[in-house]
């Protein structure tokens, strides 16, 4: 008797010395996708500027792209224009600052694109514009997007950004630099709740850059000096371009050894 298939499943007749043939099971197959499933980055405050280029640029590259703000509406057309150019992209509405409403937003973005590659913290809020008068609550505002939303996002993708040796992209700010030039600024400017914020997460990054390396997970910021062209703070004069400070990110990802970088 010859070898055949049997039926539909995946054994094969073979007989053992002396004995009557019998029927013995294969390996079960493994199926192999051809379209195997893409990375996934995380746009957290996203927004025309900086965020907006950056969800293009690693879009570009073959990523799907989560979209993640408060307002629904503008992230549902970002999503829209994104597909319209060939990128993967959906919106997740999230109230950043909150850290239930972060961690459940992670989940829902791994259940419809798949494990996180790299999260991008682009968000901030304002609050607590003077130190000297400013109810203490008002600060908890911009340290809860700036501080413990990015950590509620970062513990909540950690296991995916192990897995895949991932990254955690930051967006910084000048004002959280300890420098009596840019405090002076932070009063004048009214932002001093952002710039203790920045300061904080600042500082966070760097921890964060220390702990997930042994992990393989690189953590970084991209400190921004100046105004973006094509955001809330363009008032005619901005000169930096968000597809330049995208690409800044893009590189640092890429080179996976910077801590901090500051652009221009």
């Amino acid at each position: 008797m010859s070898r055949r298939g049997i039926g539909g499943d995946a054994s094969v007749l073979h007989r053992a010395p002396g004995l009557a043939w019998s029927r013995a099971p294969q390996a079960a197959m493994v199926v192999i996708s051809r379209h195997p499933m893409k990375p996934t980055i995380i746009v957290c405050g996203h927004g025309p500027g900086i965020s907006d280029a950056v969800a293009r640029r690693f879009g570009r590259e073959g990523f799907a792209v989560a979209l993640v703000a408060r307002n629904a509406e503008r992230l549902t057309a970002a999503a829209a224009a994104l597909s319209a150019e060939g990128i993967t992209a959906q919106a997740f509405p999230c109230d950043l600052g909150n850290a239930s409403a972060v961690t459940a937003m992670v989940s829902d973005v791994r259940a419809a694109l798949g494990p996180i590659s790299v999260l991008h913290w682009n968000a901030y809020a304002g609050g607590a514009g003077d130190l000297t008068t400013a109810p203490v609550e008002e600060l908890r505002a911009p340290l809860d997007v700036s501080v413990f939303g990015l950590l509620a996002a970062v513990q909540a993708a950690l296991p995916d950004l192990k897995s895949a040796r991932g990254a955690v992209l930051v967006t910084g700010g000048g004002l959280g630099f300890y420098d009596p030039k840019v405090d002076a600024m932070a009063v004048q400017w009214g932002a001093m709740g952002l710039a203790v914020a920045k300061g904080a997460q600042h500082k966070t990054v760097g921890l964060l850059h220390q702990k997930l390396a042994a992990d393989g997970v690189y953590a970084a910021d991209v400190v921004v000096l100046g105004m973006v062209k094509g955001t809330a703070f363009d008032h005619g004069n901005a000169t930096l371009e968000p597809s330049e400070i995208a690409q800044r990110f893009w590189e640092i990802n890429q080179r996976r050894t910077d801590v901090s970088v500051t652009f221009p």
